[in-house]
C-alpha cells in the first residue's frame, strides 16, 4: 500500500471540476501537493481560486500546458505520485475541433507518461472515462467491455488509455487507469445534464432545455470520486489494471430530470433543444458500471446516494449561480 501522506503529489487539471476536489483530498490527507493548472494570461486558477484559503495556502500551484513536453518535464520531476487528470472533455466541442482532442488527449498523456517514466515516478493514476465504453453491449459494464469510438471525445480518451497501457506492458511504467462513470457535484460545468438542469431551475426557468431523455447513466457524486482516486493510487494491486468508478446503478435523464425538480420544488416544463441532441450513431444510450473489480482491489465503494448528492449539488449552485449562463448552451 502507497501512504499518500507527506508524498510529494503532482495533480494535472488541479484547476478543474473532479481535479479541484482531489487537490482537497490530498491536501487534508496530508500530502505536499502540486496543482497543474492550465496557463493563460489572466493568472487565473479555475476552481482552484474558489477553494478554502487554509487549503490553498498548503498546495503549490503551477501553470503549464501538458501539450508542452519541456514544461511537463519540469513539473514532473521530484514527484512521487503523477494523478493525471488534465483533458478536454466536453462532447459537443469534440465535434467541431477533433485534433484539439488528439493533442490534448493522446500527445498530453503520452507527454505526461514519458516524464514520469523519465523521473521514476512510482505510481501514476491515469483518467479515463466511461465513454470509451460507448452504448453498453452487455450490462452491467465491466473492464472487459469493449471500447468504442463514438465521438471524437471518447475516441481521444481510448487513444490516451492505450498509450498508458503500452507504457505499462513497454516500460514496466507504474500506471493504473481509472474509469470514472458520470461524475457529478459542486464546480461542475453548465456542459454537463445535471447543473445545466439545476442552472435553468434556479434561475426561474419555466421550460428546461434538454436533448434527448431516454439513455441511462450511472451517476458519482464528486467526493466518491476523488476517493476512488486516492484509494486507486494507494493500492499496489491496481498498477496495470482498468478500474471502473461507478455506483452499479442506473437512470434515465428523464427520470434524473424529474428526481432534480421534485428535489428543486419547482414547477418547470421539459423542452427539446436540437443542438443538445447527439449525432445518432454518436448517442451513448446505456452506461452502468460494474464496480467489482475496484472493490476488490482498494474496498472503495460509493458512500453518497444520488439524493445525498443532487441536494448538496442544488445548494452549491443557488450559492453559486453567478458561475452559470443558462440562457445559452454551454459546448
Amino acid at each position: 500500500m502507497v501512504d499518500l501522506k507527506k508524498k510529494k503529489i503532482l495533480v494535472t487539471g488541479a484547476d478543474g471540476f473532479i481535479g479541484s476536489h482531489l487537490v482537497e483530498k490530498l491536501v487534508s490527507l496530508g500530502s505536499e501537493v502540486t496543482a497543474l493548472a492550465q496557463y493563460n494570461s489572466f493568472n487565473t486558477w479555475g476552481w482552484l481560486d474558489t477553494v478554502e484559503d487554509r487549503i490553498r495556502k498548503e498546495v503549490k500551484v503551477v501553470t503549464g500546458d501538458i501539450r508542452e513536453y519541456d514544461g511537463v518535464k519540469r513539473v514532473v520531476k521530484g514527484q512521487d505520485v503523477v494523478f493525471h487528470l488534465a483533458a478536454l472533455i466536453a462532447i459537443p466541442y469534440s465535434y467541431l475541433s477533433p485534433m484539439a482532442y488528439v493533442r490534448t488527449n493522446i500527445e498530453g498523456t503520452t507527454n505526461v507518461l514519458e516524464a514520469c517514466r523519465d523521473y521514476d515516478v512510482g505510481k501514476i493514476v491515469h483518467t479515463s472515462t466511461s465513454e470509451t465504453y460507448g452504448t453498453a453491449l452487455y450490462v452491467p459494464i465491466d473492464e472487459k467491455h469493449p471500447m468504442q469510438g463514438q465521438s471524437p471525445y471518447s475516441s481521444s480518451k481510448i487513444g490516451a488509455d492505450k498509450m498508458a497501457e503500452s507504457f505499462y506492458k513497454s516500460f514496466d511504467t507504474p500506471v493504473a487507469t481509472i474509469r470514472p462513470f458520470n461524475t457529478y457535484g459542486p464546480r461542475q460545468s453548465a456542459r454537463a445534464v445535471i447543473p445545466t438542469v439545476i442552472s435553468q431551475i434556479l434561475s426561474g426557468k419555466k421550460k428546461i432545455e434538454l436533448g434527448s431523455l431516454t439513455p441511462t447513466r450511472d451517476f458519482n457524486y464528486v467526493k466518491d470520486t476523488a476517493e476512488a482516486f486516492i484509494k486507486v493510487a494507494e493500492s499496489d494491486k491496481t498498477i496495470g489494471q482498468v478500474v471502473n468508478a461507478g455506483s452499479n446503478k442506473e437512470i434515465s435523464i428523464g427520470d434524473l430530470v424529474e428526481k432534480i425538480i421534485k428535489i428543486s420544488e419547482k414547477e418547470v416544463e421539459i423542452v427539446y433543444d436540437e443542438q443538445r441532441i447527439r449525432p445518432e450513431k454518436s448517442e451513448v444510450n446505456r452506461l452502468l458500471a460494474d464496480n467489482s473489480r475496484i472493490k476488490e482491489l482498494t474496498g472503495w465503494k460509493p458512500s453518497y446516494t444520488l439524493d445525498q448528492g443532487l441536494k448538496e449539488t442544488i445548494e452549491w449552485i443557488g450559492e453559486n449561480l453567478n458561475y452559470f449562463k443558462s440562457d445559452i448552451y454551454n459546448l
